[in-house]
This record gives C-alpha cells, structure tokens and sequence, in this order.
C-alpha cells in the first residue's frame, strides 16, 4: 500500500507532470512534422530536423535549423504557431481553464499543477489567474495581429493577415519565429528597421508576454487592491534598468558597425538598438546580423539573455527576479545587512537560496551545452558558442550560425539545453527524482566555514 501511494504521489508530482506535458508535446510535435504534407517538398522533415524543431517551438525558443516559410507548407506552419502558444502558455494553463469554463470541480492536483507553473502563493489565485491569462492573451495577439495587418496587408494581401498573426504570436511567446523568409532568408525582423509600425508592436507584444502571467494580473487588479505586489514592482524596476542597459550596450558598441547598426541614419539606429535590447533577453527576433556583432556586444547580450524574462512567463531565462534578488543580496552584504531587502521588504532566505540554485544550475546547464558544442564544433570559436549555449538554454533564440553548422551532437546539447531552460532547473532536477515533503527537520550543530 505504502508503495502504491508513493507511486501516486509521484505521478501526481506537478513539477514531474509539467516536464512530462512539455516532452509529450515536443514528441507530438516531433512525428506530426515528419508527415510529408507538412513540407513544400513532400517529403516532411528529417528526424533531426522534426525534433529540433518541435522542441525549439514547444520551448518558444527559436532556434531552427530550417526556414518555415521556405521550408513549411500552410499546415505545417499551423503546427508550428499552435506548439508555440501552447508551449508559451503550457497546457496545464490551458487544461485547468477550461476546467474552470465548464464549471467541473478541479481536483487538488490540477490546482496545484496551475499553482506550480504560474508561481503563485495561494492556490485561490489559480482561478481569477488562469481567466486572466487566456483571455488577456488572446486580447493582446489579437490586438497585435489587427496593428500589423495594417503594415502586411496592403503588401501582401491576405496572406499579410496569416503573417500578421503568426508574428504577434511568436512575440507574445517570446518565441522568435517569423516567416520573413521570402524577403531574406534567416533575416528575422533586419528588413523593417525602417517601419516603426512593425517594430514598435513586436517590442510591446515581447515585453507583454515576458513581464510574467503574475504581473499581468496584479496590473489589472490592482485598482481592486490598492497597491501593487513587491514581485510586480521589482520585476518593473528591473525590467527599464535592463532595457536601458541593453539598449545603450549595443548602440554605443555597434554605432559605428559596418556590418550592423553603421550604415542605418540615426532614426533606425535608435529602433534597431532598443529592439536588440527587449528581444535579447529571451524573445529571439533580431534587427542585425548576429555574426557580425563586435564579440564585446556579445558579451553583454550574453548576460541579458541568461537574465531573461519575468517568472512565470513566456520567456526562459533564470528569470529577472532571480537576478535582482541576487543583486540585492549582494547590496544587503556590502551594506552590512543580514537579510536581503528589495522596496524595503525583507525577502525571505529560502528565496535567495532557490535563486542562488537556479542560477548555479542554469550555469551548469550552459558550461555542459558549450563543452558538447566545442567538442562538435571546435571552429566555431569560444563567444560564438558561449552565445549560442546562452542562447539555448535561455530560450532567447539568437544564432550566430552554430546551430545550422554543428553537427548531430551540438544539435541534441542545444535540445537539451531548450528543455532544462524552459521548464525551469529546479523543475527538472526534481521532476526527476522525489520529493518528500519534510515534516521536520532534525537540529544540527552549527559549523563554520570561511568563504572569499
């Protein structure tokens, strides 16, 4: 009996069950793009191909070893647009919403699968949450979509409204495909810095969905509460202080860039460096060529990228909120504070500690994808692969060319590397392996250690 209900428990484990979701959509994905009417040539993609490019979709990465539009027939690029809302929005959010629009009686385990992935303190959020999101994000791709047909429409007919659509999703998502390929293949969005229309919506439609469903959610109640939460504020602050960042990185480094931001009048500098900014974290799009960014401006998207988007989001990452819990650890220290406070509010010590965890974890995840892609790609130099592992496990989707030149090897380190970054490390090192719930831990000596 023991064994029974161990073996339940772990079944009903919510970070084991999310990771499963996860693989059993990339799976899915992975024989529904192998079919031969899902390419132009009718022969379907080559195995390697199909699951890298489910789980980059499932992931919202972007990453791809093949161009959709070029690549994809009508259908398959449906495929390809519902694995990325779902994977942006997982189907526990789905599935638990419409347990909720059917009025059933959701069980304990599907709250706390809901509680689980939207991170959430009370599992009496789940309900007002999941409605706001789905119907929120729906809200916003629409709008989106509507914003840019006024763009693609008149040059593209009805086709422009289908493109339209697509890229409002996959900036929602943060997911960084496009089917801009027939204007430049691999080109992403470099063709339209000159169209402000188009760059300034898929910049509000990435930042969106890359706040975290959470922060969504405290904006539109928070005339009903008040206040705004210390995670909202805190995600807030972090977020302008990283854009800002990111914009001034790239704009003083590559002014000058023949190759990327050199040649635009000083109107198109500004747009395609503030976009290299909010896509950098974790969104994937790009408004220059990654190749030919300097290595120094590298280096500093290699930081926004690990950073990320906002828990609880469409975007991967260790998250905004881990970086700034551990930044202000490190003021507390400096300051000669024994605990960690943000907005004047203590923050608890097991929340620095998970987030020391995920960021140690999050590094292993990359030093391990990098060793794999220098062992494949030993030509490939050391930045070019540090960004592209970065890149990977952050779900950001920039390439500087390693994924469409490594080799079978580099391609599953960077499958593996989507996964770990999208479910989360901690979520899947313990969708693993179990985990006990600790009535009471035994008391034990104090030991000291120097550190520094």
């Amino acid at each position: 009996m023991k064994r029974d209900n161990d073996k339940r428990r772990r079944e009903a484990d919510p970070p084991r069950v999310i990771a499963l979701s996860f693989l059993g959509m990339i799976a899915a994905g992975t024989l529904l793009f192998m079919l031969p009417f899902m390419t132009r040539d009718g022969r379907g993609l080559l195995p390697m191909e199909a699951l890298f490019t489910a789980t980059s979709s499932v992931c919202v990465t972007g990453l791809t070893m093949i161009d959709p539009v070029l690549k994809l027939t009508g259908i398959g690029q449906v495929l390809l647009l519902l694995l990325i809302e779902l994977g942006g929005l997982s189907m526990v959010t789905f599935a638990t919403f419409f347990i909720f629009l059917f009025k059933k009686r959701s069980g304990l385990r599907s709250l706390r699968l809901a509680q689980e992935y939207t991170n959430l303190d009370s599992m009496s959020q789940v309900k007002p949450l999941v409605r706001t999101i789905i119907l929120s994000t729906g809200g916003c791709q629409l709008l989106g979509a509507l914003v840019l047909c006024l763009h693609f429409v008149p040059q593209m007919g009805l086709k422009g409204a289908w493109v339209s659509l697509f890229t409002a999703v996959s900036a929602y998502c943060n997911a960084g495909f496009d089917l801009f390929g027939t204007i430049e293949p691999f080109g992403s969005l470099q063709p339209f810095n000159g169209t402000p229309l188009v760059m300034y919506t898929v910049m509000a439609l990435i930042v969106t969905g890359g706040l975290g469903f959470y922060v969504f959610y405290d904006l539109l109640t928070c005339r009903k509460t008040g206040s705004l939460s210390l995670h909202t504020r805190t995600v807030g602050l972090f977020v302008l202080i990283l854009i800002l960042y990111g914009f001034i990185h790239v704009f003083t480094l590559e002014y000058n860039n023949p190759a990327t931001l050199g040649p635009l009048p000083l109107s198109q500098k500004i747009t395609a460096a503030l976009f290299q900014s909010i896509t950098t974290r974790t969104a994937g799009f790009a408004s220059v060529d990654m190749n030919a960014l300097h290595d120094l401006t590298k280096f500093g998207m290699i930081l926004l990228m690990f950073i990320g988007a906002g828990s609880g989001s469409t975007g991967g990452g260790v998250k905004i909120t881990t970086f700034a819990v551990l930044v202000m650890s490190i003021v507390s220290v400096l300051s000669g504070k024994k605990e960690t406070v943000i907005f004047r509010r203590r923050v608890d010590r097991t929340v620095v500690n998970k987030a020391l965890a995920v960021s140690l974890l999050g590094m292993l995840a990359v030093y391990l994808t990098a060793f794999v892609l220098l062992l494949d790609s030993p030509d490939a130099g050391g930045v070019r692969v540090l960004f592209e592992a970065v890149s990977a496990f952050s779900t950001a989707g920039l390439s500087c060319g390693v994924t469409a030149s490594c080799g079978a090897a580099g391609h599953l380190a960077l499958i593996c590397a989507m996964f770990i970054g999208r479910i989360g490390p901690v979520c899947f090192v313990v969708a693993l392996g179990d985990r006990e719930e600790t009535r009471g831990e035994e008391v034990l000596p104090e030991g000291r250690i120097m550190v520094g």
